[in-house]
């Protein structure tokens, strides 16, 4: 391994503990965030904190949702006991042995606490600064003190930006941005494949709530790369997804590079048009570098790219190499 290699990795090592010492995936942080989305949305809404922050703290305290604190006690901004707390609480390791954290009766509880924790004076320099200004409040945050992790602010801002949690500062909860798809209008072209026309209409609120149909008040559709995407929820599968879209499951297919035999899981990113050979503009002379847990796969679905292009694009062989953490992989 040469110099500039290691230190790469090592760099990378650095920045992803925090957010991947949980083992995550693509998966889960992508099924975590349509869960969650509304949630931090409407707390933006009523207490002006960025729905990218609480999206990207919840994240990154609670693995994803999978973290004991949050499985046995819907704690997932990992808020511990102080300031007043006179409900139930759970013993974990942190800073010391067996320290006592919050537990709530549901997420929703968890989500609310957390937006009234911030609202203490100790915080109050982060409401100086925009709501856009993801970057602020998660340098803000670490400033405060909210965590004692030295790579706190940019691990934060690592997965804002990874996940693109920062459309989510200028939107409003589902039931005012979800893309419907309108029962009275075609939204197939004569290939079979929904329009591109109609899938901008989608990924905006260009329809009335009351013609969404009962797949679309639950699946957001998503923007990448000149192209559309949805993530697989609990329930899901080809047939139920070809259904509601109109393409068929050989598209679906092709699409997304899978063959028949692949089961969805939930947090699979889905797109409903052809990926395109290389990666948007913005990428240019920018490469992924990649994290545990990373294939080339979840690199392709990442960032809308074809998997072979991928492959092409980095001179290499889906059974000749097999990538590593710190790889360097080009996306256009």
């Amino acid at each position: 391994m040469t110099l500039k290699r290691f230190l790469i990795f090592l760099i990378t090592l650095i920045h992803s503990v925090a957010t991947w010492s949980q083992g995550s995936t693509n998966r889960a942080y992508w099924a975590y965030i349509d869960k969650y989305k509304d949630m931090a949305m409407e707390q933006q809404e009523k207490y002006k904190i960025p729905a990218s922050i609480t999206l990207a703290q919840g994240l990154l305290e609670s693995g994803a949702g999978r973290s004991r604190l949050a499985t046995e006690a819907n704690n997932h901004f990992g808020i511990k006991t102080p300031g007043g707390w006179t409900g139930p609480y759970i013993l974990a390791d942190d800073d010391r042995p067996k320290e006592k954290f919050r537990k709530y009766r549901s997420v929703q509880e968890s989500y609310e606490d957390h937006s009234l924790f911030l609202l203490k004076p100790r915080y109050q320099r982060l409401f100086t600064y925009r709501i856009t200004d993801y970057k602020a409040w998660a340098k803000g945050l670490k400033a405060c003190g909210y965590a004692t992790n030295p790579t706190y602010a940019q691990s934060l801002i690592r997965i804002i930006e990874m996940y693109s949690l920062h459309q989510f500062d200028t939107r409003k909860p589902s039931h005012k941005f979800i893309p419907p798809i309108s029962p009275t209008h075609n939204a197939r072209g004569e290939t079979g494949r929904i329009s591109k026309h109609y899938l901008k209409r989608l990924s905006r609120n260009k329809i009335k709530e009351e013609k969404i149909p009962p797949f679309f008040r639950t699946h957001a559709v998503y923007h990448c790369n000149d192209n559309y995407f949805i993530i697989v929820q609990e329930g899901d599968d080809l047939a139920t997804i070809s259904w509601a879209t109109g393409l068929k499951i050989d598209e679906l297919l092709e699409f997304n590079d899978l063959t028949l035999d692949y089961t969805l899981t939930i947090g699979d990113i889905l797109f409903l048009r052809k990926k395109h050979s290389k990666g948007a503009k913005e990428y240019k002379n920018q490469p992924h570098i990649v994290e545990p847990c990373q294939s080339m796969y979840d690199i392709s679905q990442m960032y809308g790219i074809r998997l072979k292009s991928l492959y092409k694009l980095n001179n290499l062989s889906p059974h000749e190499y097999e990538i590593k953490v710190g790889d360097l992989i080009w996306l256009r």
